[in-house]
């Protein structure tokens, strides 16, 4: 009990932005430390979806000739190791359906108008956030134009997310480990708070003359464009996706170049949020810019896994193509 009080209390000395930075950081460290474990391992710790174990398990037989085996993989318990099985029976419990994504987006949504409607009515909970902020000291501010700004585009994000699930994704019988969904509740959770909580002080600003909304740095209008550029581009790889034969390779667009370039868009929506809505004398927005490092490690190990995926399923079908970020990864 004393430990947990003393946690606690630590955790309430933090400022709302110091909370949603920690997360980003130990959510990051955590899936770097997956990444650094065995690579059958682990898959059944990062892959989710159809490339999951357990779903290319249950998959549609093919023929010895078409086949891919990994000698990487273990075939069964007999031939793991101790580790292995220890993960593998720890992560088959609480396998949730695949479909559950959509969770994330209603969230998401579901903050951004809930955040809308407390700035309109100067909310206490917005208040109370807001206060507990300005109480750690006075820190650059985000102008309210920058507010409204990251405000609207999180929520077209998540609107945008939210229908391609509702219209375009196909259904599917997958399954992915409740620790996925909670980290992805947790992420959209933060990052509804993360889009305007550097703007604290603007929010609180009293008075005529902060009713109205200044044109924003032309900084912020170059980073809504690249923002509004890599959400349709994503959406064009999302809906493509939809459209392929299940277990194809997808190679047309930017798929030619990379094997996950809807994964390089996602990076560069939160990149270019972080830029748009950067304080005065700041370059970027330092608790996005977090959520940016979060998205990159979480997503850049998922394309890793990808393409083991579709090396093993497609051969040099892979070979020559970015993971995610060109000329880099």
């Amino acid at each position: 009990m004393e430990v947990a009080a003393s946690v606690f209390d630590k955790a309430m000395a933090l400022s709302p932005t110091e909370i949603c930075q920690l997360f980003y950081v130990l959510s990051a460290a955590a899936v770097l430390a997956v990444a650094a474990v065995p690579e059958t391992t682990q898959r059944l710790l990062t892959q989710y979806g159809a490339r999951s174990c357990r779903d290319t398990a249950t998959a549609s037989p093919k023929s010895s000739k078409d086949r891919v085996v990994s000698d990487r993989e273990p075939e069964d318990d007999a031939n793991a190791g101790v580790f292995y099985r220890l993960i593998r029976g720890f992560t088959s419990v609480g396998q949730i359906p695949h479909s559950w994504f959509i969770h994330f987006y209603i969230l998401s949504l579901g903050c951004t108008i809930f955040w809308a409607t407390q700035l309109a009515t100067n909310g206490a909970v917005l208040q109370l956030i807001v206060q507990h902020q300005l109480a750690k000291g006075a820190l650059p501010s985000m102008t309210m134009s920058q507010v409204f700004l990251a405000w609207l585009l999180m929520g077209l994000q998540g609107a945008r997310r939210l229908y391609e699930c509702l219209a375009i994704l196909r259904p599917s019988s997958s399954s992915m480990w409740i620790i996925h969904w909670l980290l992805g509740n947790g992420f959209y959770l933060c990052t509804s708070v993360a889009v305007w909580i550097e703007g604290s002080r603007a929010i609180q600003c009293s008075g005529p003359s902060c009713l109205g909304l200044e044109f924003p740095p032309p900084k912020s209008i170059i980073a809504s464009s690249v923002f509004l550029a890599a959400w349709f581009m994503q959406y064009r790889c999302h809906r493509y996706l939809a459209g392929l034969k299940k277990y194809s390779l997808p190679d047309e667009g930017m798929f030619r170049y990379l094997v996950s370039p809807h994964y390089t868009c996602e990076c560069l929506i939160y990149l270019s949020m972080a830029v748009l809505a950067a304080p005065e004398g700041l370059l970027y927005n330092r608790t996005l810019i977090l959520a940016c490092l979060f998205i990159s490690v979480n997503l850049g190990v998922t394309a890793n896994g990808t393409k083991l995926w579709y090396s093993e399923k497609f051969g040099d079908g892979v070979r020559g193509k970015w993971k995610m970020i060109p000329l880099l990864f």
